[in-house]
């Protein structure tokens, strides 16, 4: 790949040494390889900053509000960078420079091409090939792609011919020539993911027989072109009978992989189709149908080896990266595993939790794109514990989907996602003494072991907060950390439960202790009817709101995750005896206050039981809120069941 640098720089000074240039490359490591090289060669011209179009004063304001180290640099020379592993506002920086010709040349990935339009004059494709980290080899773009990536080049109204330059191995070079000078055909791509497709299309209804998978297939482009070129689909003829029963072979396939993944059943009669909840989840989140299948054993291992993280790459010697990687992280992995895709990925969680240096800038990069799936399959992940009834697999999903978004371990202090703040500097709060605190906190006198314990003792005052820190830290952060520390929500929560009960001629409501409540308390029980439908409502209100003003404060305060976030909630309902789950619920940003329902039933059998509801952040750690809901379950009466069913049943009734 280094020796195609020079050529390019060649290139561009040839066919574009003033108009707009795009350079393809394979890898997000390339474009950061190729940008440095070319400004190598830029320094030894005249004018190493010819491709720049802008004051370099204004040039220099807006690379002040760049994030990447690198992309800093490239710009000031004219060169861009874009791929998916940049901040948002990094990429949107690079697009509207490169669209107003303010840089005239931008390096980018393959997926560019099939993303925003940039047409520019000349198009020059580094290389044909890209480093497949699950097989282990270089592999050929498809031929599509190249395709997309030259019709980039000519930029409507500005230019009247546009220039492509392919950099190809020479053994390929005639059959580039051919591709490019003579029609070539476009095949499907539809069988290496034809599960995927029938699971989306099951879970929709639109197929409910074996017979109806055939007939999608049919319809697809696929099939056109098995009958055009069978040779390529391994097909042999194009008989009538050669075809279906190749045809009715990949539906059983397909349908037995899913089948295996619990994705859905085949009914009695061998022909009806019905979808499972793992099926609904996987087309829900847009995920592999092989990710469903997980088990709960080992979460965050299961995390990782989902099928969404099997294309990440792994370069050429980053397994003696990974290897040396492993060395400084907590959790084992498998020693003879580090060429994996998942092993790397396990590796990158790790490290994102414990704060661990990366080997190098490619690593930093996987990490964003780590964490991009990662928060998307957690949520199937609690999905499938709550149609198993699984309490503890559940409540494990919602805690790592905080260390995911703050970047921390479950067992590290909640203090440590303050900024700024690390296990070196947590004696601060240890020698924290109420007493001598000038206006401290009346009510809070005990220790500082969390982010409660801190809220309580600042009380509000930012003066508290800087007298507890500020011998460590310098005005800047202690502002810094002090923005996030206000920022968090405090909610308090209150709780009734609706329902009938006996001697009643409508539903009530019954308040429940939203305290601890001692179990001898006969107070603290609540009688309800066994084997009876309740309604849990929950109602929330967020007590430090007088701040929350603007539309962007709902995001989380989230400074180690890449994307921008709201502040969210999981109400999780269960039975800690039986590790069995009730209800779960998502309840979304917090301003004021909101009510949330939550029905469940009650035991069968008569007698004390403790149900607990658990308020838990999906962005915060240490936030987590528990309460114990005491239930004295009497015989069910004919009357109360009598008036549910009826209070139901009117519940259904819509006028026509």
């Amino acid at each position: 790949m280094a020796s195609m640098n020079k050529p390019v720089f060649q290139a561009i000074r040839s066919h574009s040494p003033a108009k707009p240039v795009l350079i393809f490359v394979s890898s997000r490591r390339q474009t950061r390889l190729t940008a440095l090289d070319l400004i190598a060669f830029l320094a030894t011209e005249d004018d190493p900053k010819q491709w720049l179009h802008q004051d370099e004063r204004e040039m220099t304001d807006i690379i002040a509000t760049v994030r990447e180290s690198n992309l800093k640099l490239t710009l000031a020379f004219g060169i861009g960078m874009h791929h998916a592993g940049f901040h948002e506002r990094d990429r949107r920086t690079v697009e509207e420079l490169f669209i107003n010709c303010k840089i005239q040349v931008l390096i980018a990935t393959s997926t560019l091409a099939w993303g925003v339009n940039f047409p520019a004059h000349l198009v020059v494709v580094k290389g044909t090939e890209y480093y497949d980290g699950k097989t282990h080899r270089y592999v050929d773009y498809p031929i599509t792609d190249v395709l997309q990536m030259m019709g980039r080049a000519g930029r409507p109204q500005f230019d009247d011919q546009g220039k492509a330059v392919i950099l190809v191995h020479d053994i390929k070079k005639d059959f580039y020539k051919k591709f490019l000078y003579e029609p070539f055909p476009v095949e499907s791509s539809l069988l290496a993911v034809l599960s995927d497709h029938l699971n989306a299309e099951i879970a929709a209804g639109t197929i409910t027989s074996k017979q109806d998978a055939m007939d999608y297939i049919t319809w697809t482009y696929f099939f056109r072109r098995l009958v055009m070129n069978p040779s390529y689909y391994n097909l042999e003829d194009v008989s009538h009978d050669t075809v279906n029963k190749f045809l009715s072979g990949l539906v059983e396939r397909s349908l037995r992989d899913l089948e295996c993944s619990y994705c859905m059943e085949i009914g009695e009669d061998g022909r009806t189709i019905e979808p499972l909840t793992h099926g609904r989840i996987a087309s829900y989140y847009y995920l592999k149908h092989q990710t469903a299948d997980s088990s709960l054993e080992d979460l965050l291992l299961i995390l990782t080896d989902a099928e969404e993280y099997a294309e990440l790459p792994v370069r050429h010697n980053e397994d003696q990266l990974n290897s040396e990687l492993a060395r400084r992280l907590p959790l084992e992995v498998n020693p003879h595993s580090y060429d994996s895709a998942h092993t790397k990925t396990h590796l990158l969680l790790q490290a994102h939790f414990s704060h661990a240096s990366l080997p190098c800038t490619d690593y930093s990069t996987d990490t964003k794109t780590v964490l991009d799936n990662a928060i998307r399959i957690c949520q199937a992940l609690l999905d499938v514990a709550a149609n198993e009834g699984w309490l503890l697999p559940a409540l494990s999903v919602c805690n790592l989907v905080q260390m995911i978004i703050q970047g921390r371990w479950l067992n590290d202090s909640s203090l440590l996602t303050l900024p700024h703040f690390e296990q070196q500097s947590l004696y601060l709060f240890r020698k924290w003494n109420p007493g001598r605190s000038r206006g401290g906190a009346r009510d809070y006198q005990g220790p500082i072991e969390g982010l409660p314990e801190l809220m309580a003792a600042c009380d509000g005052r930012e003066s508290n907060f800087t007298a507890m820190v500020g011998e460590e830290l310098d005005r800047s952060q202690v502002s810094q950390a002090w923005a996030f520390l206000s920022h968090l929500p405090v909610v308090q929560v209150q709780m009734r439960v609706k329902g009938w009960w006996e001697g009643g001629q409508e539903q009530g409501e019954r308040t429940l202790p939203s305290s601890v409540s001692n179990i001898r308390d006969e107070k603290s029980w609540l009688s309800v009817h066994a084997d009876q439908e309740y309604v849990l409502q929950v109602h929330l209100r967020r007590l430090n709101a007088g701040g929350q003003r603007r539309k962007q404060d709902s995001k989380a305060v989230a400074p180690r995750f890449p994307k921008m976030k709201d502040e969210g909630w999981f109400l999780v309902l269960g039975e800690v005896e039986k590790r069995e789950l009730l209800a779960v619920k998502r309840v979304g940003y917090l301003r004021n206050h909101n009510t949330v329902s939550i029905a469940f039933y009650t035991p069968e059998k008569m007698g004390r039981c403790i149900y607990t509801l658990y308020l838990m952040s999906d962005s915060y750690l240490g936030l987590d809120q528990q309460y114990d809901i005491h239930l004295n379950v009497t015989p069910a009466s004919v009357a109360v069941q009598v008036n549910s069913e009826v209070s139901e049943s009117v519940g259904k009734l819509t006028l026509k």
